[in-house]
């Protein structure tokens, strides 16, 4: 399938969306999701509950489509079923896309959402481990580069939406508090930069995947 943001459609895709609030102060940080071959979205978006088809904080504002001849699933991944050939013998059906996202839906339909710990970010990275794209250790620091980075926009359109709110607040922000209210979004930003740096390389178990 190809790409339909009219439809929603992003096959194979990271699909990012910006947050309400949070984005407007700190423009790196957002809600993300993973698709299936057929272009549904994914995306953990609370306790115990995947979106399934329905990406919770609006429409899709960025995407990277993932080249899946750089996917070669992990080892341990089986879709748990048997194909038969010509001579009657069974043999184990290959996995999936589809099969790795399954698994990451099923094991995240019961964690507990922490925007701080375990988040949208935290599914996608751990569904990009289930794929071994790119030999895998994926974790939230390196997916929100990857995204900001090499996302692309949906739509000139989408980038307005998306960057417009921000350039409202920063304006309003810098006349009515001046340098102050920079330095604060700042400090914000290398507040929780920093959450999920050291949360993610000096205390591992922190920042669940």
């Amino acid at each position: 399938m190809r790409i339909d943001p009219r439809r929603d459609r992003f096959p194979c895709c990271i699909v990012w969306t910006p947050l309400p609030f949070i984005t407007w102060l700190v423009p790196f940080i957002g809600h993300v999701g993973i698709c299936r071959e057929d272009g549904v979205i994914l995306d953990f978006a609370g306790p115990n509950f995947v979106c399934v088809d329905n990406f919770a904080f609006g429409a899709v504002s960025r995407y990277i489509q993932i080249n899946k001849a750089k996917v070669t699933f992990e080892s341990s991944l089986s879709s748990g079923s048997c194909l038969f050939n010509e001579e009657g013998d069974t043999h184990e059906k290959e996995p999936t896309w589809d099969d790795a996202l399954r698994k990451g839906t099923q094991e995240y339909q019961h964690y507990s959402y922490n925007i701080l710990t375990c988040n949208c970010h935290s599914f996608v990275a751990n569904n990009l481990n289930r794929l071994a794209m790119r030999s895998g250790g994926w974790n939230v620091v390196n997916l929100a580069v990857l995204v900001f980075l090499k996302g692309r926009w949906v739509s000139k359109t989408a980038m307005v939406k998306s960057l417009l709110p921000t350039v409202i607040i920063y304006a309003i922000g810098l006349l009515l508090g001046g340098w102050t209210f920079i330095a604060s979004c700042c400090v914000l930003a290398c507040l929780l930069t920093g959450w999920f740096i050291m949360g993610t390389y000096c205390f591992k178990k922190l920042i669940q995947l």
